[in-house]
């Protein structure tokens, strides 16, 4: 299933967008507990780690003085490493986390 960008933006209601604003804390959170949990891959950690790297390196798929365009393929690939990372991990271990998170631990 391929990973489309234009497709996101246009399927995001301000409601729904401001819904995934207001829980960025509880992902991070999510996020960063696991890659804390010894029970992930460190095949799945390095996806972070290459994520990171594309976004500080100069080079792009798209430019980014192009604008909107040059920012739009760097949020398809945040988006869709954080998604394929998601995969990756057990999912016990993620539905853990995720109950740890909603439970405010």
């Amino acid at each position: 299933m391929a990973f489309r960008t234009t497709d996101l933006i246009r399927g995001l209601s301000w409601a729904e967008f401001f819904r995934l604003v207001i829980h960025l804390p509880s992902f991070f959170k999510l996020f960063f507990r696991l890659v804390k949990e010894s029970r992930v891959p460190a095949g799945a950690k390095l996806l972070l780690v290459g994520i990171l790297g594309y976004l500080i390196l100069p080079t792009d798929l798209v430019p980014d003085f192009l604008p909107g365009l040059g920012q739009l393929d760097d949020l398809a690939v945040i988006a869709g490493g954080l998604k394929l990372f998601l995969r990756l991990c057990p999912p016990e271990v993620v539905r853990e986390h995720v109950r740890g998170v909603g439970g405010g631990s």
